[in-house]
């Protein structure tokens, strides 16, 4: 691997630790970019062409794993859970939890509940319903 490739990927692993430890904070393209020290442009692509999937959507599916935490082991509403994990609307972030889980938040809450009621261990539960996308 070239020097110029290991810094871009230095770059592009610097706005995505960024992005794992402020998931909840407002994060868009242009300040992610300045965080990698390269264009927004340039950012989107490499980002994409390094992990596979836009800044954009791995923001969500960040955000959407916490979710998925946080209503496994708390009685937090999902209201709250939507706010708290940094998503700005309730539709958004129940549309979005669909896509990427496959379940609305409050279905995915219930199915856990019942898991748990049933007694199957947690560790096939987690690896069942994790996201796939």
């Amino acid at each position: 691997m070239s020097r110029a490739a290991e810094e871009t990927n230095r770059r592009m692993l610097r706005a995505r630790d960024a992005m794992d430890r402020a998931y909840a904070q407002p994060l868009d393209v242009p300040a992610l970019a300045r965080i990698a020290h390269v264009s927004e442009a340039h950012f989107t692509r490499t980002f994409r062409a390094t992990f596979g999937e836009t800044p954009h959507r791995y923001l969500q599916r960040r955000r959407v794993e916490r979710a998925m935490f946080l209503l496994r082991e708390t009685d937090r509403s999902v209201t709250d859970i939507c706010f708290q994990v940094g998503f700005g609307s309730p539709g958004t972030f129940s549309r979005t939890f669909r896509d990427i889980v496959g379940r609305s938040p409050r279905a995915y809450r219930k199915e856990k509940e019942t898991a748990a009621a049933t007694g199957v261990p947690t560790c096939f539960t987690m690896a069942w319903t994790r996201p796939t996308d």
